[in-house]
């Protein structure tokens, strides 16, 4: 079956995303015998024509749409569904092809954005199992029921959802096929493993890959990244969650990068705490170039809240270390969450003042995702209703701080040229 599949995200938010999820999907469906063609719509300056000509063109019998981002997580921000959902109209229009949703977004609100955007049905998780089995069921008209994380609009979830324990088992993406015609400045989305089992307060990424670390073979992530540097790329953007998530792993995969002697340039994530010396110059000879570092608040206090697995001597002493082998840091602070106070936000601002950072990025209240504990502590707090879907963005900030954090932060920010809100 002919299968068209579109990354509807157009969105940059701090560099330009490239739809790794999406090409994982179509290399398995590819796998399972059909014909995919696949639509980036972040290089297209209007979607409308490139659509029309992907349809007109190759005619799919089924039109997959991966959602990246609901909304840009600013308070003040954007909320991006409205442009995908014209992405559906214009599909809708051109063809009968049942429309299937999926990606990181659509997969923490399943039911919502599948109303919300009027499409035919949705895939939450992982869609590199789900997805070639659903397409052969269309293909041959059998009933879709069981399919796992599947949901149909107006009938709810059809199959339990199931996560992908050997991830060596999936098809290589040759993401970096895909991309060759990109520009090769760009950064090249790369993934070793997927869930998380932290589960801070706030955070919606084991709603997306699970609560269980999956990790692939060092082996076949590094001969795959070996292809992507064969392929031009020389900058890679590690998108695991937590990079440093089993520590061993994480060195055992710069370790063979060294061996490999690739000559590329990285960044990651990284979860502090979780760091020593020996990983900090390890990533440093692998091509480590720069990390998100995201301490969240400089309050224990906070921090506890937040179910953070560390504490502030363990953020100094890992960004003292990545600083010593020459690695750019990014922190983070979101401020304004439950048991904020005017004390808490000046202990934040004055820790991260005291760290060697290269950039530090400060949101005011904190997007409240299903599920969370902080979803919890909102509703207890009659912050919303427990019947509200959060689709449209809700954000955690007492309410006693509102005015006196925005100028506070402003103050802050005013002659320290490496903050930003």
């Amino acid at each position: 079956m002919k299968v068209l599949l579109i990354s509807a995200n157009t969105e940059r938010i701090n560099l330009t995303p490239l739809p790794l999820g999406l090409n994982c999907v179509a290399a398995a469906t590819r796998h399972g015998g059909h014909d995919v063609r696949v639509l980036d719509l972040m290089a297209e300056n209007d979607s409308g024509l490139p659509i029309r000509e992907a349809i007109l063109s190759f005619h799919p019998g089924v039109i997959g749409i991966s959602i990246r981002n609901i909304d840009d997580q600013n308070r003040q921000g954007r909320f991006l569904l409205d442009d995908v959902k014209q992405v559906v109209r214009s599909c809708r229009d051109l063809s009968d092809a049942p429309i299937v949703l999926g990606g990181a977004g659509y997969s923490i609100f399943p039911e919502s954005v599948l109303n919300y955007l009027e499409a035919d049905m949705g895939i939450q998780g992982e869609g590199e199992a789900a997805f070639p089995i659903l397409v052969d069921r269309i293909e041959r008209r059998t009933d879709l029921f069981g399919i796992p994380g599947l949901y149909l609009r107006g009938r709810g979830l059809q199959g339990k959802r199931t996560f992908i324990k050997d991830l060596d088992s999936l098809p290589v993406s040759g993401t970096h096929k895909f991309f060759a015609s990109q520009d090769q400045r760009l950064w090249l989305p790369f993934q070793t493993r997927r869930g998380c089992p932290l589960n801070c307060s706030y955070c919606s990424t084991s709603t997306i890959e699970g609560l269980v670390i999956r990790k692939r073979s060092p082996e076949a992530a590094v001969a795959e990244l070996a292809h992507c540097v064969e392929a031009g790329f020389r900058q890679i953007f590690f998108v695991d969650n937590t990079f440093n998530l089993p520590p061993g792993y994480a060195k055992e995969i710069c370790r063979k990068s060294i061996d490999r002697n690739l000559d590329i340039s990285w960044r990651c994530i990284l979860y502090p705490g979780k760091v020593d010396e020996k990983l900090a110059a390890l990533m440093a000879e692998a091509g480590c170039m720069e990390v998100s570092l995201g301490f969240e608040s400089g309050c224990e206090r906070i921090l506890l809240n937040m179910n953070k697995k560390f504490n502030l001597l363990e953020v100094r002493r890992t960004a003292e270390m990545l600083a010593r082998h020459g690695i750019r840091q990014q922190g983070f602070l979101m401020l304004g969450g439950p048991g904020e106070t005017r004390e808490s936000v000046l202990e934040s601002l004055t820790f991260a003042d005291s760290l060697p950072l290269d950039q530090l990025k400060i949101t005011s209240g904190i997007r409240i995702y299903p599920q969370t504990a902080l979803a919890r502590a909102a509703i207890n707090e009659g912050m919303i209703s427990p019947d509200c879907d959060l689709l449209l963005p809700k954000f955690y900030l007492v309410r006693e701080l509102e005015e006196w954090l925005s100028e506070t932060v402003k103050t802050w920010i005013a002659d320290r040229h490496h903050w930003m809100t």
